[in-house]
């Protein structure tokens, strides 16, 4: 959001499942994002954050990306719920814990029944979203919404990860994927790297 609408960001790596007591003092809850405003006051949570985005750095010249219609903007948020909760809950969380956020814990290994259960259920919610993809110009109808930047950034985590087959995914959702990392926007998205931890083998690719 805030490279779409060209708001310079200075990010912090923060790892919350260390639980660290900065990060507590900010949020109890120990989640993030966190933003910053000019101002040192501190948005917590991901809604607070992308309210706050919305809010506060929509510039003048380009439309949001929360539709303006009434009906448009529910179904928006439908979506942005099922990427938020849905899928992040029953794929991208496990995959994060079990590759990224056990190397932090000596002795731990990554549990394949984990991997297998999150990867069947990405399979179904990409069903899911194809079927959508299938009649709409983007994820939520025919305008660029926020739905679409939900769903692209986990997709970008998952491949980044090599846990999306693309051979196997089908023609409307890697078509939907392509024009969105074609956005200068998602460009900064795709630079970021984890550390010690490359990315999968035609990651920032375009053409993949």
């Amino acid at each position: 959001m805030c490279a779409e609408y060209g708001v310079p960001l200075d990010l912090e790596e923060i790892k919350p499942w260390l639980r660290e007591e900065a990060l507590l003092e900010l949020n109890p809850a120990a989640t993030l994002p966190i933003l910053f405003t000019e101002s040192e006051d501190a948005v917590v949570g991901i809604m607070a954050n992308i309210h706050a985005v919305e809010d506060f750095y929509t510039p003048d010249i380009v439309g949001g990306l929360f539709p303006t219609d009434p009906l448009a903007r529910a179904e928006m948020w439908r979506l942005v719920e099922w990427v938020l909760v849905k899928l992040n809950d029953e794929v991208t969380r496990y995959l994060v814990e079990e590759k990224i956020a056990k190397r932090d814990i000596r002795g731990a290994t990554p549990e394949p029944s984990v991997l297998r259960a999150a990867k069947a259920n990405l399979g179904e919610h990409v069903l899911y979203f194809n079927w959508l993809l299938a009649s709409r110009n983007w994820l939520a109808g025919d305008d660029l919404s926020l739905a679409d930047f939900a769903l692209a950034a986990h997709v970008s985590t998952l491949d980044y990860m090599g846990d999306v087959d693309w051979s196997k995914i089908p023609a409307e959702t890697r078509d939907w994927y392509s024009r969105i990392k074609s956005r200068p926007a998602f460009r900064t998205l795709l630079n970021d790297r984890v550390v010690a931890m490359p990315p999968s083998r035609g990651y920032a690719d375009l053409d993949f």
